[in-house]
């Protein structure tokens, strides 16, 4: 299985991450475009979740920007925006902003993309992506844990892009 993220001159594009026009609450709110293929016939679904491993020294945590899972499995293409438009049926994870130190927030915030914002350096954000075979038992506000365990036992196949951005 292999998964794709166009790159800007090995960069994410500034519309997707740090001086996107698309926000809400002044965080970049439209999600890149990603191309998926090689996805085992005997897949049933799709998941996935989008990582800033590089936050780590900043903020003391990896930086969890997008989670989705029980994705068709046929589908080769997430457009872009696909977390907001609803434009590819999915069941939408919790990102970092769901945690208690960032209080209550509207799911459309807390349950969907935010796009790379990097304080300090240019940081490289893991985009993983796991057929399964499987549904998983996860309804909208699922924890990126929960996930995980969810799919143990069930992972057919697995792929990772690395999706670098400036600051």
């Amino acid at each position: 299985m292999k998964v794709q993220v166009p790159l800007d001159n090995g960069y994410i594009n500034s519309k997707y991450a740090k001086g996107a026009k698309q926000t809400i609450n002044g965080k970049p709110s439209m999600s890149f475009p990603i191309m998926i293929s090689g996805v085992p016939d005997n897949a049933k679904t799709l998941a996935f979740c989008v990582i800033d491993w590089d936050s780590i020294p900043v903020c003391g945590l990896p930086w969890i920007h997008w989670v989705g899972a029980n994705i068709d499995p046929m589908t080769t293409l997430i457009p872009g925006n696909a977390s907001q438009n609803e434009s590819v049926k999915m069941t939408h994870g919790k990102n970092t902003l769901a945690g208690a130190a960032f209080g209550p927030l509207d799911p459309k915030i807390s349950q969907h993309y935010t796009g790379p914002v990097p304080p300090d350096k240019p940081h490289d954000y893991t985009l993983y992506m796991f057929a399964l075979d499987k549904k998983l038992p996860l309804k909208d506000g699922f924890w990126l844990n929960q996930m995980f365990h969810a799919m143990k036992g069930h992972i057919l196949a697995k792929a990772k892009f690395v999706v670098p951005a400036k600051n």
